[in-house]
């Protein structure tokens, strides 16, 4: 396969990861790259050697270009998505878009529709889908070895410090700037599970709300930020312990840190954590999304389903157990325990990620697994080796946005089978 070329636009810790993969692996080029940030830009030109007249400071003047590229990797802020994926489309590029696809109803359908009229192979990074662990699941569902899947738990541990960084601290602190968590955090395990189920809900209900990080729950005698505070030391929330934990480790330098600071240094961390947003109080801020949350979903044929996302957690894999008819699986990201009704027997099946679960560490291998089909996919000019496109991202998209309405209208949304818009759920008291 030849390798495909790639423009670049929003070159944060997720573009570059994608980008990465994709040089690393031989079969993409990153031709070009749009970014503000100038010290983003220039270090992502000069690390995949991009030529000064292909280097922007704006996704708009990348586009004004005219088609540079074989495929675009749209990795801006999650409000930022539908511009450039709408006009790159338009142009002729496919494109690798970071989740969530975009933050409204309306916005997502647009994207959704370019993709559609200007025929071009769209996949929103659902990373989950593509993990060895994902498809040994999806083996053993469709081969029918537990029977009927009946009903699922599922749990997002989305960790302590994880929930501190981004959802209170960081850029997804707020809904009015980013969007609710159940569509920035887990849109991710909404998808896998209309995966595994093979189908949308036809129900879902949910509740959730921020219990802990507010200012209600400030101990007496904390501080603003955690360098001044006395009561630091103890805090399991503290920056100090977890952003200076971070220098000497090439992977935490990574994620979370070089969303801190680019400068690597005790002196930098302390500089960013007296002056920044990272070094605030937690609870202190002006952070709004939930801290937990659940989500139920009932499926046409009855099948229901629980999922969890919780910040009071270790951030480790997903756990998941699967009810059938004939058997049982309960999995925790690696490995999974199939119990046979039928037989009595046990059997252990070991998907053997090495990967870590989160974001730094490549979603248990599901990062490059993703990115290899994309660039396949666009080489050999064949969407099947996609396990999405825009259509199906949207339809699971919003369940999210069903699930959010029933959470704060204390209700039962129902979604219908069929294609439908914002307007068409219907609530249920």
């Amino acid at each position: 396969m030849s390798r495909v070329t790639l423009a670049l636009v929003g070159a944060g810790l997720r573009g570059r990861a994608y980008a990465r993969h994709a040089h690393a692996c031989g079969s993409g080029e990153v031709v070009a790259v749009a970014e503000p940030d100038p010290y983003r830009r220039e270090s992502t030109a000069e690390e995949f050697g991009i030529p000064p007249e292909r280097v922007y400071a704006d996704w708009s003047e990348l586009a004004g270009a005219g088609r540079l590229a074989d495929a675009a990797i749209i990795a801006t802020q999650d409000r930022l998505h539908t511009g450039p994926a709408v006009r790159l489309a338009d142009q002729g590029y496919h494109i690798l878009l970071e989740k969530p696809m975009a933050t409204t109803d309306h916005e997502a359908a647009a994207i959704g529709e370019a993709a559609r009229r200007n025929r071009i192979m769209l996949a929103v990074c659902h990373v989950l889908r593509y993990t060895a662990y994902t498809q040994a699941i999806k083996r053993l569902l469709d081969s029918g070895r537990i029977g009927r899947l009946v009903s699922v738990q599922h749990l997002e541990p989305v960790g302590w410090w994880h929930q501190a960084h981004s959802f209170v601290r960081g850029h997804w602190r707020r809904q009015d700037t980013s969007a609710p968590m159940l569509l920035t955090k887990a849109c991710h395990d909404i998808d896998w599970l209309v995966y595994l189920f093979g189908r949308t809900p036809a129900a879902v209900s949910s509740f959730g709300s921020l219990t802990h990080f507010r200012a209600e729950s400030r101990p007496d005698g904390a501080a603003e930020r955690c360098v001044e505070c006395p009561l630091e030391p103890a805090c399991p929330y503290s920056a100090k312990r977890l952003y200076l934990g971070c220098l000497g480790d090439p992977d935490s330098e990574f994620w979370p840190l070089s969303a801190v600071t680019e400068t690597h240094t005790e002196a930098a961390v302390l500089d960013a954590l007296r002056t920044g947003p990272y070094g605030r109080c937690v609870y202190a801020c002006d952070n709004d999304v939930v801290d937990h949350q659940v989500v139920t979903m009932e499926f046409p044929d009855g099948a229901t389903c629980s999922f969890t996302m919780s910040a009071f957690t270790p951030m480790e894999h997903r756990r998941t157990r699967l009810f059938g008819t004939h058997g049982y699986l309960d999995g925790d990201g690696r490995t999974l325990r199939l119990v046979d009704f039928r037989t009595g027997g046990e059997e252990i099946v070991d998907t053997s990620v090495d990967a870590g679960p989160s974001a730094a560490d490549g979603h248990g291998g599901g990062d490059e697994a993703l990115v290899e089909a994309f660039l396949a996919a666009v080489a050999t000019g064949d969407p099947a080796r996609l396990r999405s496109d825009a259509a199906e991202s949207l339809a699971t998209h919003r369940v999210v946005w069903a699930a959010e309405l029933a959470r704060t209208t204390g209700s039962v949304v129902r979604i219908p089978q069929q294609a439908y818009t914002e307007q068409a759920y219907t609530q249920q008291a």
